[in-house]
């Protein structure tokens, strides 16, 4: 067993991360890409801008490999595109004479199990290797042993569906030539699809802040172009963010300039509408959903872009003992730290090994995947989940526990009001001891405040896949 390198499934930021941690403390590693590249799941989204600047996206491990190499470090104060991040950091970063050696790129991990025995079987569990079912590139399907593994697998390829039931609405499956699941490059490589079109992007999430803010630019340099967003809840206090209390100010920015234009009229925005079905009429699409004033149809649109999240994938790890949180699907013991029926704010407590590990021993989901369906991720999060879990297979409990997380506030505060115009009335006045505009105007009239609680750290949505 100890002959046997640690799997580690990906190699985007955070399964490059696990890599160099293992590296770093001298531990066999073996680490199967899917993609033909390191990073292919941030390449489909490169044209989009982080929200987070360079010194929250290099982890100090791969740091030290690169420098090592002779990598120059970009500015830290700058905001990289998701392409500069590949360019930059994860290609050079795979390239380095540690990494390259044992990254395998097309190769797509199909189950995960113990050799020689099933899931039922407990006797010596913990004595047998894990047994990877790997499919290369050209379809050939192989097995390979490993000691531990480190699934940083992420959820980008597993999109959430436009059903708002969780499974695909009606019809969607056959008008999926017209659906896309990601973030469309519409001011680069997929103009010609949306200028001049109507297009429906689904979704209150910083993927869809993003998206349409670019088909708003796009209907002011070319043949005009409708935008019209949907979003399930009425709530849109996250996506809109805590403006310039967010310690992250770009994506403070992103949900100001987001709100100026729905409020401008630019964008057109219809909450609390559960889609159940999409049609085809006369050759545009018209989209079903229900709201609390009863069924409601969207017709004449052009396009539909879902942005309603990822999901993990868990067929996998079937035949693993795997303890998730039984409606986020993240690890277990991170289901209440970030379940967003409670947290749309709030904290996300520092956690490590003890909370990624499973009754699966050697086995450990990390980076967006560990969250589940939960949109409240940080690169910097899955940086810090793989040292602790890295010291912890080397035996080095003292480092593994001591995890060290301090998040960027986001200037959000309260949890989930229902109310569209943000936090409890937007952000507090940065001259009062306040958690929010409510807060304050409470404070002013001297009463105790408007009972939101007061600004703490919390992780925003991915851009770390």
């Amino acid at each position: 067993m100890l002959e046997l390198p640690i799997a580690v499934i990906g190699a985007g930021p955070v399964g490059l991360a696990a890599a160099a941690n293992l590296v770093a403390r001298g531990l066999p590693v073996k680490v199967y890409e899917a993609g033909a590249a390191a990073g292919a799941s941030v390449s489909d989204w490169g044209h989009v801008r982080l929200f987070s600047p360079w010194a929250y996206n290099v982890d100090p491990a791969g740091r030290a490999l690169l420098e090592k190499a002779g990598w120059q470090a970009p500015d830290e104060a700058a905001y990289p595109t998701g392409s500069d991040l590949v360019s930059a950091y994860l290609a050079p970063l795979s390239q380095t004479p540690e990494l390259a050696p044992v990254i395998e790129y097309g190769a797509r991990i199909k189950a995960i199990g113990r050799r020689g025995v099933d899931k039922v079987v407990s006797r010596d569990r913990e004595l047998r290797p894990f047994q990877l079912t790997v499919v290369d590139s050209d379809g050939r399907v192989r097995r390979e042993l490993a000691r531990a593994v480190i699934d940083a697998s992420g959820t980008w390829t597993s999109p959430n569906p436009l059903g708002a039931g969780g499974v695909a609405a009606e019809g969607e499956e056959a008008l999926a030539d017209r659906i896309a699941y990601s973030i469309p490059d519409v001011l680069g490589r997929d103009r010609a699809t949306y200028a001049g079109r109507t297009t429906v992007v689904v979704g209150a999430g910083h993927s869809a802040a993003n998206l349409l803010l670019d088909l708003a630019e796009l209907a002011t340099t070319g043949p005009a172009a409708r935008a019209i967003w949907l979003t399930r809840s009425n709530n849109l206090s996250r996506v809109y963010g805590g403006g310039a209390n967010d310690q992250l100010a770009a994506r403070g920015d992103l949900g100001q300039r987001l709100r100026q234009l729905v409020e401008a009229g630019s964008i057109e925005l219809v909450t609390s509408f559960a889609a159940t079905a999409v049609r085809e009429v006369n050759g545009q699409l018209a989209l079903d959903g229900e709201t609390p004033d009863g069924l409601r149809t969207v017709s004449a649109v052009d396009r539909i872009v879902v942005c309603t999240g990822q999901r993990p994938d868990l067929s996998l790890t079937r035949e693993l003992r795997i303890e998730l949180d039984p409606w986020l699907e993240s690890a277990r013991a991170l289901g209440p730290m970030i379940d967003p029926n409670l947290h749309s704010c709030g904290s996300v407590p520092p956690h490590g090994h003890r909370e990624l590990a499973h009754p699966e021993p050697g086995f450990y989901t990390v980076g967006i995947k560990s969250y589940g369906r939960a949109p409240t991720f940080l690169m910097l999060t899955g940086y810090e989940q793989v040292r602790s879990v890295v010291a912890a297979i080397a035996g080095d409990v003292a480092a593994a526990d001591a995890v060290q997380l301090v998040l960027p506030e986001t200037g959000v505060c309260t949890t989930a009001p229902e109310s569209a115009g943000g936090c409890c009335g937007g952000p507090a006045p940065s001259s009062i001891d306040a958690c929010c505009a409510d807060d304050a105007s409470a404070k002013a009239q001297g009463k105790t405040g408007c009972g939101c609680g007061s600004s703490s750290k919390i992780g925003e949505t991915a851009q770390a896949q």
